[in-house]
């Protein structure tokens, strides 16, 4: 927060005095070229060694200044003019070496050949998205020394590397909004773009909008900006305080489209101004009477996908469903031990539950009106994971699906026929069950992603909904080389999520949703394993362990005793 406060503050500052002149016509100014480093980038010390020289260039790698001048002034006059790098970055570890390659010798006292080795955390693709990777590392520079005695890369990467470190101090992560039909609300799409110069972030962050959601959540969410819709000037602060943003391209949206789309502007920019915004469609007001905005002055797309602050949750203790609220049994047999519970989920609205019962030696899943009979669905299996409901639209009614994972490698989906029953439906699950052992199943909040454990790994990826399909696209591993033995989740944010492992130094965390870091929560008081985690917006996270229920509101907190803690007990909020 307190970066982002600094960034805004500099950047208000900077864009006061960076108005268009009134004399010209404004333009949207083209983005940088590749070409020879300005004079003003100063040159490497002298001396440098081959090795210092390949560190300098990566460690410089990460600054996207015009043409990639940092890193340029350490390549030979010949790559300065002619290297074109590819668009994306290489994050790799902070941790990296540098060695001369010994077999491939260069028969030229004035050649040398250096590998730079390390371990790849993720790419930042094309479209400024964070994908993660687990793999090595592995480069090979050749460097010459030039006339003024000084080595330097003549055959640079097109494939740019960065360290973790330097990626994080030179990129602002924002998220960028996409709408969501399904339910009704905006989708977080988190991209990075570059903190410097500061005046530049509004526009930066404009460009990624109208360049559509990533490719990670293509299908997902709803374009609502066609190709045809461009900046018709650059966006730009006014002498006023008030940032112009200036459309062309509209053409005959609707005026619900133009609302959503004026929300869709004004929520991925937020996070980069504190100015009002102006926003214009062809010079006219983008959506009529209505030419200034603030975020505040939206409507809450997110009051069908947060659980009513009423809704203070259920567990499943010893078979059956109490209130984490009073610690009593909820109505009907979940409650009274009419169904051995072995676990169960409760929707967004807190209308209805899901529970698994054990029933015969199987599992079998039952569904209805919180507090009545469940009736019982033809889905069973050896083992059901906790079911986890999906949101409705703005003005859809109850909760009307469910899913599950029969058997650790089937998702299901359970829809509401038009006759009142809980029937089994399609979902192309192939990407994901092909990662392996399915222990638990998230659908987000907002219904465009699911959150899993798979093989004890912590997985994100993407629902597809079409007229007649439903399908998981983009599965992708969360840090995967230090995030293991997962055995729960849940989605505290529509972009974070909280996960609980077995192991006892990393018990509880705190993960974006595309895994470019990780948090880890204060384990003072936790008695691990810890073996079950709840969270949800503007609630307190509520871990489960060896000894009861334990919460916490911050990372640094120390874990506090659930107002009506019990053993066994498996804790989780409406969702």
């Amino acid at each position: 927060m307190k970066r982002l406060l600094t960034l805004l503050a500099v950047f208000l500052l900077v864009a006061g005095c960076a108005n268009i002149p009134l004399e010209t016509q404004p333009a949207v100014v083209p983005g940088d070229k590749p070409g020879q480093a300005p004079v003003d980038v100063p040159e490497p010390a002298d001396g440098l060694d081959s090795l210092t020289v390949v560190r300098q260039f990566i460690r410089n790698s990460a600054t996207p200044g015009t043409a990639n001048a940092d890193a340029r002034v350490y390549l030979d006059d010949e790559a300065r003019r002619n290297w074109k790098p590819s668009p994306g970055l290489t994050i790799i570890d902070n941790t990296f070496g540098t060695v001369y390659d010994t077999g491939t010798p260069t028969g030229n006292p004035d050649e040398q050949v250096v590998n730079a080795r390390g371990f790849k955390l993720g790419n930042l693709s094309p479209d400024s998205a964070f994908i993660p990777v687990k793999a090595e590392y592995s480069q090979q520079f050749k460097l010459r020394k030039q006339q003024n005695g000084q080595w330097r890369i003549v055959d640079p990467p097109q494939d740019l590397a960065v360290t973790d470190a330097d990626f994080a101090t030179n990129y602002f992560r924002v998220p960028i909004s996409f709408y969501s039909p399904d339910s009704g609300t905006f989708v977080p799409d988190l991209r990075y773009v570059a903190a410097k110069p500061q005046a530049g972030l509004p526009g930066r962050v404009m460009d990624l909008v109208l360049q559509g959601p990533s490719e990670g959540l293509k299908g997902a969410v709803k374009d609502l900006l066609n190709d045809q819709v461009t900046t018709e000037t650059n966006v730009r602060s006014t002498d006023d305080g008030t940032l112009d943003v200036a459309l062309t391209g509209i053409g005959g949206a609707s005026l619900v489209d133009r609302n959503l789309i004026a929300a869709q502007i004004v929520l991925s920019l937020q996070t980069v101004t504190l100015s009002r915004i102006r926003l214009l469609a062809d010079g006219t007001a983008l959506v009529p009477e209505h030419e200034y905005w603030r975020s505040s002055e939206l409507p809450n797309y997110n009051v069908d996908i947060a659980p009513n602050s009423e809704l203070l949750g259920l567990m499943t203790v010893n078979g059956r469903v109490r209130s984490l609220g009073d610690g009593q049994p909820v109505g009907g047999p979940a409650g009274n031990g009419g169904y051995k519970v072995v676990s169960a989920g409760q929707s967004v609205d807190g209308k209805r539950l899901a529970v698994v019962e054990e029933r015969d030696g199987r599992q079998w899943l039952r569904v209805g009106d919180l507090g009545r009979d469940l009736a019982s669905v033809d889905l069973f299996g050896g083992s059901l994971s906790r079911p986890t409901w999906r949101p409705v639209a703005r003005g859809g009614g109850l909760s009307g699906e469910v899913w599950t994972v029969v058997d650790h490698n089937t998702v299901a989906r359970i829809t509401l026929a038009a006759d009142g029953r809980w029937v089994k439906a399609g979902v192309d699950a192939t990407l994901l069950t092909g990662l392996g052992q399915i222990t638990e199943l998230r659908l987000s909040r907002d219904g465009s992603r699911l959150a899993a454990v798979v093989n004890g790994q912590l997985v994100v990826a993407s629902i597809v909904r079409t007229a007649d399909s439903v399908a998981l696209r983009a599965p992708r591993k969360l840090q995967e080389r230090d995030l293991k033995d997962v055995v729960d989740v849940d989605w505290a944010t529509q972009d974070h999520l909280i996960a609980a492992t077995s192991s006892s130094s990393l018990p509880v965390v705190k993960v974006p949703l595309d895994g470019q870091r990780m948090d880890t929560f204060n384990s003072s008081n936790l008695t691990p394993p810890v073996h079950g985690v709840t969270a949800a917006p503007s609630r307190q996270n509520l871990v489960a362990d060896a000894g009861g229920l334990w919460v916490a509101s911050e990372l640094g907190e120390v874990w506090r005793p659930q107002a009506h803690t019990v053993t066994d007990a498996d804790p989780f909020y409406p969702g």
